[in-house]
Parts: structure tokens; sequence; C-alpha cells
């Protein structure tokens, strides 16, 4: 059996089967596999998130906590875990996680794309010259190439290579593309007229200050920057408009990519011995909360796409909320393998072969983020309570029933109710009637805690 796995940077949950979203290959895909319809990642940033779906650990486990993380070389990746020698390996696009010996300890084939790497070799070969200090091409400059140059063309067309090259052999491919990330810019820009706008939610006091300090250090940097402006953080509606149309561009480019990569491999012959995975390592806030990108707990930047097509599988919607961390161990199961040891989550192939499993709490955890910016000069708070906020740990968990709680070490707690509240806009974490609710949960959190070795202490303010 062979396993492609699809992994674009950044994609929503809500960019799969949306009328007004231009995705055709996508939408085919979904009409084909079992949709986990709330699905949610470890970790609400690009590197930690990576190395669970590597892994099958948890961030706090594998060492990667921050953004430009590495995966503690002791643990295996996905490859190693399977371990099957007869099969051929490959991972083409945005890795993201550390050291090269140890993508190339797990892959027999390594095709990059950022930085000095095969793609601005690509571009070099096409008569282009670089435009960074380090090698490669700003990703800006790569944003604005046509087509034909684009990052996910390249992917495409190295993909398919390796599906004709391997197509008499079992084979594990992992198409990891940059794109729908920042910046919001592309060559089909004008793909998209029609766009829904996020509803008109400002941050209230009773968020917490580290979200609030992203958002004035965002618009800031819009207002500063018109560049910026264009291509990454917006201010107002029109600037949300504008940047989730060039946004949902980039998902139909991506899109395009992966209905040709399909393509190859009917063509090849194997596709009905292979599995196909699509997911994301986040979201992206959009504008919703008056936010850009990810790092924050709510819903749009933690929950994401995940189809799986099985040979000979019906398609299915699964409703119940379900983790990344149940990732490695799903497709270990679907391949046949036993679950590795050094796995923490269960697979969920009884739910895709239309059993039932008992739904459970999904758990969500951030750690600081080095990156962080704040603007200068900020009132939001005091130097010390700033210099809190922004080195602030969060657990959250999300129950069957809808409950979502989020607890701090150094910030403000979050209560949301997701089944009243899906754009969760009251905090009720002060509401002395939901003292039950929390009190329930955050014995979930503690146990969850300890079960993963997990030595943050939260608070209950």
């Amino acid at each position: 059996m062979n396993l492609i796995i699809f992994l674009p940077d950044q994609q929503r949950a809500d960019t799969i089967g949306n009328a007004k979203v231009r995705a055709p290959n996508l939408t085919k895909l979904a009409g084909e596999s079992v949709v986990f319809e709330r699905a949610y990642v470890t970790q609400p940033v690009c590197s930690p998130s990576r190395a669970s779906l590597m892994t099958g650990l948890w961030p706090h486990t594998t060492g990667c906590t921050q953004n430009g993380g590495e995966i503690d070389k002791k643990f295996r990746v996905l490859p190693e875990l399977i371990g099957d020698d007869d099969c051929h390996t490959g991972y083409i696009g945005k890795w993201h996680l550390g050291p090269k010996g140890l993508i190339d300890r797990a892959f027999d084939e390594r095709v990059s794309v950022l930085g000095e790497s095969d793609y601005s070799a690509f571009l070099v070969s096409k008569g282009l010259k670089p435009d960074r200090k380090e090698g490669g091409f700003t990703e800006l400059t790569v944003s604005n190439l046509p087509v034909e140059l684009s990052q996910p063309k390249f992917v495409e067309t190295r993909a398919c290579e390796f599906i004709e090259r391997n197509r008499d052999r079992p084979f594990i491919l992992v198409v990891a593309f940059v794109e729908p990330h920042t910046p919001y810019n592309g060559p089909l820009n004008a793909e998209h007229s029609d766009v829904d706008l996020p509803a008109d939610i400002s941050l209230s006091e009773n968020t917490p200050l580290r979200y609030q300090l992203i958002r004035e250090w965002q618009e800031d940097e819009a207002l500063t920057d018109p560049t910026i402006r264009q291509f990454y953080f917006g201010v107002d509606q029109n600037d949300y408009r504008n940047l989730k149309q060039k946004y949902l561009g980039l998902v139909t480019l991506v899109d395009q990519s992966i209905g040709a990569i399909l393509d190859c491999l009917e063509r090849a012959g194997p596709k009905e011995n292979t599995i196909v995975v699509h997911t994301s390592d986040h979201g992206d806030m959009l504008g919703s909360h008056q936010l850009f990108g990810k790092e924050v707990m709510f819903e749009e930047a933690v929950r994401v796409p995940w189809l799986i097509r099985l040979p000979g599988q019906r398609p299915a919607r699964i409703l119940q909320p379900v983790s990344h961390i149940d990732f490695v161990p799903t497709l270990l199961d679907l391949l046949g393998k036993q679950k590795s040891a050094q796995c923490i989550g269960k697979s969920l192939g009884p739910l895709i072969g239309g059993e039932s499993l008992p739904a459970e709490n999904v758990f969500i955890e951030w750690s600081p983020n080095w990156r962080t910016k704040i603007k200068k000069g900020s009132r939001l708070g005091s130097g010390r309570e700033i210099k809190r906020a922004v080195a602030e740990s969060t657990r959250t968990t999300i129950s069957p029933d809808g409950w979502k709680l989020s607890l701090r070490d150094k910030d403000s707690n979050e209560l949301y109710n997701l089944n009243d509240d899906s754009l969760e806009t009251r905090n009720l974490y002060q509401d002395r009637q939901c003292a039950p609710i929390i009190s329930r949960l955050a014995a979930e959190i503690e146990r969850w805690q300890t079960a993963t070795k997990d030595k943050i202490k939260l608070s209950s303010k």
C-alpha cells in the first residue's frame, strides 16, 4: 500500500466543501474520502504542529515548542515509525523541522523549497536572480511569479516525477506546500470576487492580553507599512476582503496542483493501492477577532481540514472532535502496521471503517514563542504585565458536548460554549453558573497533563 500526504501550510477548515472557495479537486477528494469535520491541531503554529504530525507526540514531548524549533533527534519520524525497508520515501516541499540530518535519515528523497533550495536553483535555471543575501528568493518575489514558475507548480512537477519513477514499488510521499501561508499574494489573486467577511468582533477586555498585543502590533505594522497592509495584515473590512480574496487564490493554486498530482497517480496506475491524506498544520484567522495568522486558540486557527481516501472505502463525515495526535497511529493502522510505542494517540481506524468510538476531549497546547512582536510603547499593560503575557503557556480542551476551556499560567483564562457561540464572542470564565463546567474540564486538563508529563502550572484565575 502506498501513502500520499498533502500538507499545505495555514489552510483553514472552512476552505473545504465551501461553495465560495474554488477548490474543485479538494471538493472531489472530500467526496471520495472520510472527512473529519472537527479536526484540531496540537499547537497552532507551524513547527510544533508538524513535529506532532511526523512523530505522534505532543510538542512539549518532542521539544519542538516554538516556531523554527527542532525535533529531538532521539525520536523517530513517520517513515521510520512505519518501518518498511521495501518502501521508497520522499518529502517534497516545506520541512520546517530543523536539522537536515533528520529528514535525510527518514526520507530517501528530499526536494526543498525554502531559502537556497532546489526550488531556488530551478528559478535560477529559468534566468531569475536571487534577491536574498543568504541565497534564494524572498517570499514576496516568489509570490509575484506566474503559475508556471510558482512553488506549487514546482512541487507538483517533482511529485509527479516521484510517482512515475516509483509506480512499480510501494512508496510514501509527503507533498508539503508553502501556500496558502502569507504573503497573501499569487497569480490567482483575482479568482474570488465574492468572499464572506468575518463578523465584526472586537477583542474585549477579558480576552487574553497576549491576543490584544498581537492585534495592536499587526494594526501598527499595517498602518506604518503599505506593503504589510497589502500582503499580511489588515485594519478594516476593505483590507479583510482584499487579503481573503488573495488567500483563497492561493488555496485555488494549491488545489490545481493537487488535482494534477492525483491525475498523475491515476495515469501511473497505483491509485487503487494508495491512501491519500490531506490536512494542514494550522488555520488562519483572516480578520476574525481582528487578527491574522495563527498562534491563538480561536477555532479559525486551531481547526484544519483532514481527509483520508482509502481504496474501496465509502465516503463519510465524522462529526465528533478529533486530534492530530491521532494522525500517526491512524496511518500506521491503515497501512497494516503495529502502533509504535512512541505514539501517544490512538488509531481512528474504527471511525473510518464505520464503527463507533467514544467521543473524547481534544487537547491543544501553546508555549511561548520567541518571535512574538510587540508594538513599541504599548499601553495595553505595564511592562511587567506585557512581559508575562508574551511568556504565557496555554492548555486548551474541547469537550464532546461543545465546551472549550483555555487555562493559562500567566494570562487570563477563557471558556466558550461552541454550541451557542461558535464565533467565541462571549468568554464565560467569570460566569459563576459555569463553575461546575470549568471544574470538570480543568480536571480533564490536569489528567491529560499527568498522562503526558506536562509540567506547566496553570492558574485558576
